[in-house]
């Protein structure tokens, strides 16, 4: 399937399904080829930017927020043609988003504090030397900025 065609479905989806599209989706084109870890870590960085608020409300909104992930960055037409990759990074997104609706103290952090992740190998943001979190394979996740839950997100925190 295409990467376009993954998108358009999100865009027609409920919008718990849709997140959940949206976050397997990064998760597969960020980190298919390394660990369950590492794909966690990818999970983590994007779950902590929508609770921001920061890049979007929905999950679709922050990995679609222009050049921040794969989703954006990559052509429309880029196939995701590794079904046995496609599987594990549903299941790391599905889990992910299973933790990261626990209460923060609950939560199981890989890269606490973590804002961003890059890819040494492909990448050299301007925020490079920001303070690193943690390096899971060939990405380094740092604190580029403290990323606090938004007021809609520490509302339902409190409720929850």
């Amino acid at each position: 399937m295409k990467l376009e065609w993954v998108m358009w479905l999100a865009s027609v989806l409920p919008p718990p399904a849709a997140d959940s599209l949206c976050l397997s989706t990064t998760v597969y084109l960020e980190a298919r080829d390394q660990s369950v870890r590492g794909q966690e870590a990818v999970a983590e960085v994007a779950l902590r930017r929508q609770e921001s608020g920061l890049w979007g409300e929905s999950m679709c909104e922050v990995v679609t927020a222009r050049k921040q992930f794969a989703p954006t960055i990559l052509s429309p037409n880029t196939k995701l043609a590794n079904t046995n990759a496609w599987t594990r990074a549903v299941s790391v997104a599905l889990e992910s988003e299973r933790n990261w609706s626990l209460p923060p103290e609950k939560r199981r952090e890989v890269v606490p504090g973590a804002s961003h992740f890059m890819a040494h190998a492909i990448a050299a943001p301007a925020w490079r030397n920001a303070q690193p979190v943690a390096t899971i394979g060939d990405h380094t996740f740092l604190r580029v900025q403290s990323l606090r839950p938004s007021p809609a997100a520490r509302e339902a925190q409190s409720r929850g």
